[in-house]
């Protein structure tokens, strides 16, 4: 069965400057239980919220068979950890997650492409391992609510 595995939402970009430097410490608390999400504009608190610059990319999603053991959100610095679902496969389609609260639609997109920052925070090699499997950007379609755990998934 499909499940989000964790969920973050941070109000900060802790990859700044070179990744020679490290990346910032976490803010507290970016690692959440549940996230609200607003049509078009991504999760309410984090980083590229209502951005113009993110609207076709303000949600990201990862699966968790694509990173090492042990490896989370915090490294990554995706939104959406998931277990159970190809997401990388779903370039173009609509991903219909509901976590108990409702379906909420995210289009799909475009991939999201590591950085050389994987290589800091996950591991030397990491960047070019996660080329084709570093998830996906997409866009909320619709208000809503994910939380931590099983889920319905539907793609379209």
């Amino acid at each position: 069965m499909p499940e989000i595995v964790e969920l973050l939402a941070s109000p900060v970009h802790r990859f700044l400057g070179r990744p020679a430097d490290g990346p910032a410490p976490a803010p507290p608390g970016e690692l959440v239980d549940a996230v609200r999400i607003r049509a078009g504009l991504g999760i309410v608190g984090d980083r590229y919220f209502g951005q113009q610059a993110h609207r076709d990319a303000s949600v990201t999603v990862i699966a968790r068979e694509s990173l090492p053991v042990g490896v989370g959100l915090a490294e990554v610095r995706r939104n959406i950890l998931t277990t159970g679902i190809a997401v990388d496969e779903l370039i173009g389609r609509v991903l219909v997650l509901d976590s108990g609260d409702g379906p909420v639609s995210l289009r799909v997109n475009r991939a999201a492409r590591p950085c050389a920052w994987m290589d800091v925070t996950v591991g030397p090699g990491t960047w070019k391992a996660l080329r084709t499997t570093g998830g996906i950007r997409c866009t909320p379609l619709n208000d809503g609510t994910l939380r931590v755990g099983a889920i319905d998934a539907v793609v379209s």
